[in-house]
């Protein structure tokens, strides 16, 4: 019996830089379509207000589709426009500053890169979620640091002896595809955040699908 989880076990779709904001919507109706359980909005090269004007549209679409949706960086941005949560890198403020802004019932994920102890802390500071990463070689970001199969399980085990109920799930990212994503799951990982391996793909329903399945 699978211990119950503060983010949803699944394929965790990472927004691409996409303007078109009516492609990207369709995107992600074909990703939740396919099994998709959760969107994090990701855009790093966008216009202030064409990017909140962005984020509100598909925050909105995500809750018709019944998304969770998730702002990448900004607990501002997340605030402002309800959505579901937010995730922090290192340079993104605190997580007890977005846990106040954003109250209890939010979502707080945050990057802990190739280094499991960074998830110690961030329990401590009440994330929803640890994320691990790059697996693979990232084209989103090629100089990312690599993250292993056994900092995916070595995550495992601290967040499962950390007796938070519901428990912390682990998120992996970074260059994940339908094609590699089962070792990233057999080595202990809840969720796949995924980015080009599913936007970028030919089908995105199939490969959504076919991410989703490892998880059944």
């Amino acid at each position: 019996m699978n211990a119950l989880l503060r983010f949803p076990k699944g394929l965790y779709g990472v927004t691409p830089e996409w303007d078109d904001t009516d492609k990207l919507l369709d995107a992600i109706s074909a990703a939740a379509h396919g099994g998709m359980v959760a969107l994090q909005w990701r855009r790093k090269t966008i216009d202030p207000d064409a990017g909140l004007a962005q984020a509100r549209r598909v925050a909105e679409h995500c809750q018709k589709e019944g998304l969770l949706f998730i702002v990448n960086d900004d607990w501002r941005l997340a605030s402002l426009i309800d959505a579901d949560g937010v995730h922090l890198g290192r340079e993104d403020g605190s997580v007890a500053q977005a846990r106040l802004a954003l109250g209890p019932g939010k979502i707080i994920g945050c990057s802990c890169y190739n280094q499991p102890t960074l998830a110690i802390e961030a329990i401590k500071a009440d994330v929803d979620y640890v994320a691990f990463g790059a697996m693979f070689a990232s084209s989103v970001k090629p100089d990312a640091v690599r993250a292993t199969l056994d900092d995916i399980r070595q995550a495992r085990t601290i967040v499962e002896s950390s007796q938070t109920e519901p428990r912390v799930a682990v998120v992996a990212i970074g260059g994940i595809t339908a094609d590699n994503a089962r070792e990233v799951v057999d080595a202990g990982a809840d969720s796949i955040a995924v980015i080009s391996g599913l936007f970028e793909s030919a089908d995105i329903r199939d490969t959504a699908a076919r991410c989703s399945a490892l998880f059944a």
